[in-house]
Protein backbone atom coordinates (compact mmCIF):
# COMPACT_ATOMS: atom_id res chain seq x y z
CA UNK A 1 0.00 0.00 0.00
CA UNK A 2 3.00 2.27 0.46
CA UNK A 3 3.97 2.16 -3.21
CA UNK A 4 0.52 3.13 -4.44
CA UNK A 5 1.45 6.03 -1.54
CA UNK A 6 4.09 7.31 -3.31
CA UNK A 7 2.66 6.25 -7.13
CA UNK A 8 0.27 8.36 -6.21
CA UNK A 9 1.91 11.35 -4.35
CA UNK A 10 4.29 11.94 -7.20
CA UNK A 11 1.73 11.55 -10.45
CA UNK A 12 0.28 14.29 -7.72
CA UNK A 13 3.27 16.47 -7.77
CA UNK A 14 3.94 16.34 -11.36
CA UNK A 15 0.66 17.83 -12.28
CA UNK A 16 0.20 20.98 -10.60
CA UNK A 17 -3.06 23.34 -10.48
CA UNK A 18 -3.58 25.45 -13.10
CA UNK A 19 -2.16 28.93 -11.97
CA UNK A 20 0.81 31.02 -12.95
CA UNK A 21 4.03 30.04 -11.96
CA UNK A 22 5.84 31.48 -8.96
CA UNK A 23 9.36 32.16 -8.16
CA UNK A 24 10.96 29.48 -5.28
CA UNK A 25 11.37 33.55 -3.60
CA UNK A 26 7.61 33.82 -3.58
CA UNK A 27 6.59 30.74 -2.36
CA UNK A 28 6.42 31.47 1.81
CA UNK A 29 5.02 29.64 4.40
CA UNK A 30 2.10 31.30 4.68
CA UNK A 31 0.59 29.72 1.50
CA UNK A 32 -0.74 26.21 3.22
CA UNK A 33 -0.59 22.67 1.40
CA UNK A 34 -3.96 22.29 0.17
CA UNK A 35 -4.99 18.68 -1.06
CA UNK A 36 -6.66 19.27 -4.63
CA UNK A 37 -8.55 15.70 -6.01
CA UNK A 38 -8.91 17.50 -9.36
CA UNK A 39 -4.91 17.64 -10.12
CA UNK A 40 -5.75 13.46 -10.20
CA UNK A 41 -5.51 12.25 -13.45
CA UNK A 42 -8.18 9.54 -14.63
CA UNK A 43 -5.73 6.26 -13.46
CA UNK A 44 -4.62 8.06 -9.89
CA UNK A 45 -8.42 9.16 -9.48
CA UNK A 46 -9.23 5.57 -9.99
CA UNK A 47 -6.24 4.03 -7.39
CA UNK A 48 -7.53 7.13 -5.30
CA UNK A 49 -10.77 5.88 -5.19
CA UNK A 50 -9.94 2.63 -4.31
CA UNK A 51 -8.31 3.53 -0.96
CA UNK A 52 -9.79 3.70 2.17
CA UNK A 53 -10.91 6.71 4.44
CA UNK A 54 -8.22 5.79 6.46
CA UNK A 55 -5.62 5.48 3.62
CA UNK A 56 -6.95 8.42 2.27
CA UNK A 57 -6.20 10.35 5.79
CA UNK A 58 -2.61 8.28 5.53
CA UNK A 59 -2.04 9.77 1.69
CA UNK A 60 -2.81 13.00 2.21
CA UNK A 61 -0.50 13.42 4.83
CA UNK A 62 2.32 11.82 3.26
CA UNK A 63 1.47 14.17 0.43
CA UNK A 64 1.79 17.18 2.47
CA UNK A 65 4.55 16.55 4.17
CA UNK A 66 6.68 15.84 0.84
CA UNK A 67 5.22 19.21 -0.58
CA UNK A 68 6.77 21.46 2.84
CA UNK A 69 9.74 19.47 2.39
CA UNK A 70 10.27 20.38 -1.12
CA UNK A 71 9.06 24.10 -0.70
CA UNK A 72 11.13 24.56 1.90
CA UNK A 73 13.80 26.99 1.84
CA UNK A 74 16.98 25.08 1.90
CA UNK A 75 15.71 22.89 -0.75
CA UNK A 76 14.52 25.24 -2.55
CA UNK A 77 17.96 27.03 -2.84
CA UNK A 78 19.62 23.56 -3.20
CA UNK A 79 17.78 23.07 -6.20
CA UNK A 80 18.19 26.64 -7.64
CA UNK A 81 22.15 26.42 -7.14
CA UNK A 82 22.21 22.97 -8.68
CA UNK A 83 20.36 24.36 -11.90
CA UNK A 84 23.09 27.72 -12.02
CA UNK A 85 25.72 25.42 -11.82
CA UNK A 86 24.05 23.35 -14.40
CA UNK A 87 23.69 26.05 -16.63
CA UNK A 88 27.19 27.29 -16.53
CA UNK A 89 28.55 23.85 -17.14
CA UNK A 90 26.67 24.24 -20.38
CA UNK A 91 28.11 27.40 -21.35
CA UNK A 92 31.30 26.68 -20.86
CA UNK A 93 30.92 23.45 -23.49
CA UNK A 94 29.09 25.16 -25.84
CA UNK A 95 32.04 25.95 -28.25
CA UNK A 96 33.17 29.86 -29.06
CA UNK A 97 32.73 31.08 -33.00
CA UNK A 98 36.41 31.07 -34.32
CA UNK A 99 37.21 34.55 -35.69
CA UNK A 100 38.11 33.85 -39.18
CA UNK A 101 39.70 36.40 -41.43
CA UNK A 102 38.96 38.05 -44.32
CA UNK A 103 39.17 36.76 -47.43
CA UNK A 104 42.19 37.85 -49.43
CA UNK A 105 41.61 38.30 -53.36
CA UNK A 106 44.05 34.89 -55.06
CA UNK A 107 46.93 36.00 -56.49
CA UNK A 108 49.46 34.93 -59.03
CA UNK A 109 50.21 31.39 -57.70
CA UNK A 110 46.14 31.00 -58.16
CA UNK A 111 45.62 32.20 -61.21
CA UNK A 112 43.73 29.48 -63.66
CA UNK A 113 41.86 27.83 -60.31
CA UNK A 114 37.65 28.33 -59.87
CA UNK A 115 36.37 30.01 -56.84
CA UNK A 116 33.23 29.10 -55.86
CA UNK A 117 32.53 32.24 -54.51
CA UNK A 118 32.98 34.24 -57.37
CA UNK A 119 31.31 31.83 -60.26
CA UNK A 120 27.84 31.46 -61.44
CA UNK A 121 26.33 31.01 -64.58
CA UNK A 122 27.37 32.53 -67.68
CA UNK A 123 25.45 34.50 -69.67
CA UNK A 124 23.79 33.90 -72.92
CA UNK A 125 26.72 34.48 -75.64
CA UNK A 126 25.44 36.12 -78.51
CA UNK A 127 28.12 36.81 -80.56
CA UNK A 128 29.24 40.00 -79.51
CA UNK A 129 32.36 38.85 -77.22
CA UNK A 130 35.42 37.30 -77.33
CA UNK A 131 35.61 33.53 -75.97
CA UNK A 132 36.63 32.95 -71.99
CA UNK A 133 39.79 31.53 -72.81
CA UNK A 134 40.76 34.82 -74.90
CA UNK A 135 39.78 37.02 -71.29
CA UNK A 136 42.18 34.86 -69.64
CA UNK A 137 44.85 35.71 -72.02
CA UNK A 138 43.93 39.20 -71.95
CA UNK A 139 44.54 39.28 -68.02
CA UNK A 140 47.67 37.36 -68.25
CA UNK A 141 48.87 40.00 -70.30
CA UNK A 142 47.76 42.76 -68.16
CA UNK A 143 49.32 41.27 -64.90
CA UNK A 144 52.66 40.91 -67.02
CA UNK A 145 52.32 44.47 -68.02
CA UNK A 146 51.88 45.70 -64.36
CA UNK A 147 54.52 43.65 -63.36
CA UNK A 148 57.36 45.03 -66.35
CA UNK A 149 55.83 48.73 -64.88
CA UNK A 150 56.72 47.34 -61.36
CA UNK A 151 59.87 46.39 -62.68
CA UNK A 152 61.51 49.49 -64.38
CA UNK A 153 59.86 52.35 -62.33
CA UNK A 154 59.46 50.75 -58.89
CA UNK A 155 61.79 48.63 -58.02
CA UNK A 156 65.47 50.77 -58.70
CA UNK A 157 64.11 52.92 -56.07
CA UNK A 158 64.14 49.99 -53.43
CA UNK A 159 68.14 50.46 -53.72
CA UNK A 160 67.73 53.50 -51.51
CA UNK A 161 65.98 51.60 -48.53
CA UNK A 162 68.62 48.87 -48.70
CA UNK A 163 70.73 48.43 -45.63
CA UNK A 164 73.69 46.72 -44.98
CA UNK A 165 73.62 43.02 -42.97
CA UNK A 166 74.58 43.53 -39.38
CA UNK A 167 75.20 40.34 -37.03
CA UNK A 168 73.47 40.11 -34.38
CA UNK A 169 74.61 41.38 -30.80
CA UNK A 170 75.07 40.04 -27.83
CA UNK A 171 71.95 41.48 -26.41
CA UNK A 172 69.81 39.49 -29.29
CA UNK A 173 70.20 35.91 -28.57
CA UNK A 174 66.89 35.00 -29.48
CA UNK A 175 66.07 33.87 -33.25
CA UNK A 176 62.73 34.23 -34.64
CA UNK A 177 61.86 32.24 -37.75
CA UNK A 178 58.84 33.13 -39.75
CA UNK A 179 56.91 31.37 -42.69
CA UNK A 180 54.91 33.24 -45.60
CA UNK A 181 53.62 32.31 -48.68
CA UNK A 182 53.37 35.03 -50.75
CA UNK A 183 50.20 36.98 -49.72
CA UNK A 184 48.15 33.13 -49.70
CA UNK A 185 46.12 31.63 -46.80
CA UNK A 186 47.23 29.07 -45.77
CA UNK A 187 47.09 27.79 -41.78
CA UNK A 188 50.89 27.30 -41.32
CA UNK A 189 51.39 31.18 -42.37
CA UNK A 190 50.80 31.85 -38.42
CA UNK A 191 53.61 29.48 -37.13
CA UNK A 192 56.42 31.30 -35.41
CA UNK A 193 59.56 28.80 -34.57
CA UNK A 194 62.24 30.43 -31.73
CA UNK A 195 65.73 29.38 -31.61
CA UNK A 196 68.26 30.38 -28.52
CA UNK A 197 71.48 28.80 -27.27
CA UNK A 198 71.46 28.85 -23.15
CA UNK A 199 75.23 29.98 -23.33
CA UNK A 200 74.73 33.40 -24.91
CA UNK A 201 71.43 34.08 -22.37
CA UNK A 202 72.66 36.72 -20.34
CA UNK A 203 73.14 36.71 -16.36
CA UNK A 204 72.62 33.07 -15.96
CA UNK A 205 75.50 31.45 -13.86
CA UNK A 206 76.60 27.69 -15.22
CA UNK A 207 74.14 26.04 -12.07
CA UNK A 208 71.26 28.37 -13.00
CA UNK A 209 71.94 27.39 -17.60
CA UNK A 210 71.82 23.67 -16.13
CA UNK A 211 68.42 24.59 -14.72
CA UNK A 212 66.77 25.92 -17.69
CA UNK A 213 68.09 22.84 -19.49
CA UNK A 214 66.48 20.38 -17.73
CA UNK A 215 62.77 22.88 -17.37
CA UNK A 216 63.31 22.99 -21.50
CA UNK A 217 63.78 19.04 -21.60
CA UNK A 218 63.15 17.45 -25.03
CA UNK A 219 63.21 20.67 -27.15
CA UNK A 220 67.19 20.96 -25.77
CA UNK A 221 69.95 19.94 -28.41
CA UNK A 222 73.11 18.99 -26.34
CA UNK A 223 75.34 18.62 -29.52
CA UNK A 224 74.30 22.38 -30.43
CA UNK A 225 73.31 24.11 -27.26
CA UNK A 226 70.06 25.12 -28.95
CA UNK A 227 66.57 25.12 -27.79
CA UNK A 228 63.63 25.26 -30.26
CA UNK A 229 60.51 25.69 -29.62
CA UNK A 230 57.38 27.16 -31.77
CA UNK A 231 53.51 28.48 -30.80
CA UNK A 232 50.80 28.12 -33.66
CA UNK A 233 48.21 28.45 -31.06
CA UNK A 234 47.21 32.00 -31.99
CA UNK A 235 45.32 33.58 -34.77
CA UNK A 236 48.71 35.70 -36.02
CA UNK A 237 51.70 36.04 -36.13
CA UNK A 238 52.71 38.52 -33.53
CA UNK A 239 50.29 36.75 -30.98
CA UNK A 240 52.32 33.71 -31.14
CA UNK A 241 56.15 35.63 -31.18
CA UNK A 242 54.92 37.39 -28.07
CA UNK A 243 53.62 34.09 -26.08
CA UNK A 244 57.01 32.40 -26.84
CA UNK A 245 58.88 36.18 -25.33
CA UNK A 246 56.95 35.55 -22.36
CA UNK A 247 57.75 31.89 -22.29
CA UNK A 248 61.72 32.73 -22.18
CA UNK A 249 60.90 35.04 -19.54
CA UNK A 250 59.18 32.62 -17.70
CA UNK A 251 61.91 29.85 -18.35
CA UNK A 252 64.62 32.71 -17.00
CA UNK A 253 62.70 33.68 -13.65
CA UNK A 254 62.45 30.05 -12.83
CA UNK A 255 66.38 29.34 -13.57
CA UNK A 256 67.28 32.24 -11.35
CA UNK A 257 65.26 30.91 -8.72
CA UNK A 258 67.36 29.49 -6.06
CA UNK A 259 64.83 27.47 -3.77
CA UNK A 260 65.16 24.53 -5.84
CA UNK A 261 67.87 23.91 -8.14
CA UNK A 262 66.80 20.53 -9.43
CA UNK A 263 70.39 19.29 -8.30
CA UNK A 264 69.10 16.06 -7.70
CA UNK A 265 67.18 15.51 -11.26
CA UNK A 266 69.99 14.68 -13.57
CA UNK A 267 70.13 15.33 -17.07
CA UNK A 268 68.51 13.18 -19.52
CA UNK A 269 69.36 13.54 -23.14
CA UNK A 270 67.85 9.72 -24.16
CA UNK A 271 65.37 12.35 -26.57
CA UNK A 272 68.45 13.14 -28.89
CA UNK A 273 69.80 10.73 -31.42
CA UNK A 274 73.31 11.10 -31.68
CA UNK A 275 73.83 10.70 -35.78
CA UNK A 276 77.11 9.38 -36.33
CA UNK A 277 78.30 9.23 -39.65
CA UNK A 278 79.52 5.83 -41.00
CA UNK A 279 83.51 5.84 -42.04
CA UNK A 280 84.13 4.43 -44.77
CA UNK A 281 87.58 2.92 -45.19
CA UNK A 282 88.86 1.09 -48.94
CA UNK A 283 89.96 -2.01 -48.59
CA UNK A 284 93.55 -2.82 -48.19
CA UNK A 285 93.48 -5.40 -50.77
CA UNK A 286 91.93 -3.12 -53.81
CA UNK A 287 94.79 -0.50 -53.62
CA UNK A 288 97.44 -0.25 -55.60
CA UNK A 289 100.43 -1.39 -54.81
CA UNK A 290 103.89 -1.79 -57.01
CA UNK A 291 103.60 -5.64 -56.21
CA UNK A 292 100.15 -5.83 -57.66
CA UNK A 293 100.97 -3.34 -60.54
CA UNK A 294 103.87 -5.97 -61.78
CA UNK A 295 101.19 -8.80 -60.90
CA UNK A 296 99.14 -6.90 -63.65
CA UNK A 297 101.52 -6.46 -65.93
CA UNK A 298 102.58 -9.96 -66.20
CA UNK A 299 99.08 -11.31 -66.52
CA UNK A 300 98.26 -9.02 -69.47
CA UNK A 301 101.82 -9.74 -71.53
CA UNK A 302 100.84 -13.56 -70.77
CA UNK A 303 97.15 -12.75 -72.22
CA UNK A 304 98.86 -11.25 -75.36
CA UNK A 305 101.02 -13.96 -76.29
CA UNK A 306 98.57 -16.32 -75.75
CA UNK A 307 96.64 -14.52 -78.17
CA UNK A 308 99.54 -14.02 -80.62
CA UNK A 309 100.05 -17.46 -80.74
CA UNK A 310 96.24 -18.58 -81.42
CA UNK A 311 96.01 -16.26 -84.35
CA UNK A 312 99.39 -18.23 -85.83
CA UNK A 313 97.77 -21.24 -85.41
CA UNK A 314 94.19 -19.79 -86.81
CA UNK A 315 92.68 -20.65 -83.62
CA UNK A 316 91.68 -16.93 -82.86
CA UNK A 317 88.06 -15.98 -82.91
CA UNK A 318 87.76 -12.25 -84.81
CA UNK A 319 84.45 -11.33 -83.96
CA UNK A 320 84.38 -8.58 -86.19
CA UNK A 321 84.66 -11.27 -89.67
CA UNK A 322 81.91 -13.38 -87.57
CA UNK A 323 79.52 -10.39 -87.93
CA UNK A 324 80.47 -9.45 -91.68
CA UNK A 325 79.81 -12.89 -92.74
CA UNK A 326 76.67 -12.78 -90.86
CA UNK A 327 75.07 -9.74 -92.47
CA UNK A 328 76.13 -10.31 -95.78
CA UNK A 329 74.08 -14.27 -95.58
CA UNK A 330 70.84 -11.76 -94.02
CA UNK A 331 70.89 -9.42 -96.96
CA UNK A 332 71.21 -12.44 -99.67
CA UNK A 333 67.93 -13.59 -98.19
CA UNK A 334 66.28 -10.66 -97.73
CA UNK A 335 67.31 -9.66 -101.68
CA UNK A 336 63.81 -9.73 -103.85
CA UNK A 337 63.96 -12.05 -107.09
CA UNK A 338 64.38 -10.61 -110.41
CA UNK A 339 61.56 -10.46 -113.08
CA UNK A 340 61.92 -11.41 -116.67
CA UNK A 341 59.77 -11.34 -119.60
CA UNK A 342 58.47 -15.25 -120.75
CA UNK A 343 58.69 -16.14 -124.31
CA UNK A 344 56.81 -14.74 -126.92
CA UNK A 345 53.08 -16.00 -127.19
CA UNK A 346 52.44 -16.56 -123.55
CA UNK A 347 51.21 -12.85 -122.85
CA UNK A 348 52.50 -13.04 -119.13
CA UNK A 349 55.96 -12.40 -116.85
CA UNK A 350 57.67 -15.38 -115.20
CA UNK A 351 59.09 -14.70 -111.45
CA UNK A 352 62.19 -16.78 -111.50
CA UNK A 353 63.98 -17.11 -108.72
CA UNK A 354 67.90 -16.86 -108.34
Amino acid sequence: MATAFNRLAFATLTHPPDREEESPSSRTSSQPYKFNYDQLGPEERHHYDLLSPEEKTQFQDEEKAFYEHMTSPDVESKLQGMVSQAVYDITRETPRERHVPPRIVPGLMAMGEVDEQDSGEDEDFEGDDITSIAHAELEQHREIREYARIAAWEMPMLSKLAKPFVLPSQDKPLRFRYTTYMGETHPAANKIVLEFCTRDLPGLSEPQRIKLVKLVGVRYNPETDLVKMSCEMFETQAQNKRYLGDLVDTLMAEAKDGTDMFEDVPLDFRHHERRVKPKLEFPEKWKMTEARKAQLEANWRQRALEDQQREEAGRLVDGSKIIEKMLEAVTAKARPPAAVRAPAGKGRLKRLAR
